[in-house]
């Protein structure tokens, strides 16, 4: 399992050698509230999406590779411990049979936010059943295939962090307004001067 911590979160201290002081550090390190599991390196380019998101809305969060086939262990563990951890929301990308957000969800009571990824000849159709089609008592909400349902999965990640957080409530309050004003409204009436 491979885990990149990014964000706020990413204050980790250099490695040192045996018998060096540690470095006095003025940044504090954050616990990640978010995690982007994929189930390969190869999906960062779509699932870095969502990522962006997070940072901008300043979210700590961490991007690990993980497998439901590969490595299915240490996937169940990393399910397992997320709570315990401080982790409040997964988002979880995968293509093909897409198994890795099912996976996550049965080993964890967190939201499971899947991300089909398009990958193959069904271009991302099979991972969008695979992930929405999962049997009654292990929940995945399941966004758009590709980049837009990471960006997707980040937003609604952020969503339900801001329940608890009105800082970030009025982030995303901030967002939507900006979304809006950014619509350009009318540009044309026919005929003219209706």
């Amino acid at each position: 399992m491979t885990r990149k911590t990014s964000g706020p979160a990413a204050n980790t201290p250099p490695k040192r050698s045996a018998g060096s002081a540690p470095k006095a550090s003025t940044r504090k390190s954050v616990k990640p509230l978010v995690a982007i599991l994929m189930g390969s390196a190869s999906d960062l380019d779509v699932m870095s999406e969502g990522a962006k998101v997070l940072e901008d809305l300043g979210i700590a969060h961490e991007v690990v590779v993980t497998s439901a086939h590969r490595s299915p262990l240490e996937t169940a563990e990393y399910a397992q411990a997320a709570r315990d951890r401080g982790l409040q929301v997964l988002i979880v990308g995968a293509g093909l049979a897409a198994h890795l957000a099912g996976a996550v969800a049965a080993h964890t009571t967190l939201p499971v936010l899947g991300v089909p990824l398009e990958s193959g000849p069904l271009r991302g159709m099979d991972a969008l059943l695979a992930t929405v089609q999962m049997p009654a008592g292990v929940p995945v909400g399941t966004l758009a295939i590709g980049a837009a349902g990471a960006r997707n999965a980040a937003l609604l990640a952020a969503q339900i962090l801001a329940l608890s957080d009105p800082r970030l409530a009025r982030a995303l309050s901030v967002r939507k307004a900006e979304m809006t004003a950014a619509v350009p409204g009318l540009l044309r009436r026919f005929p003219e001067g209706k």
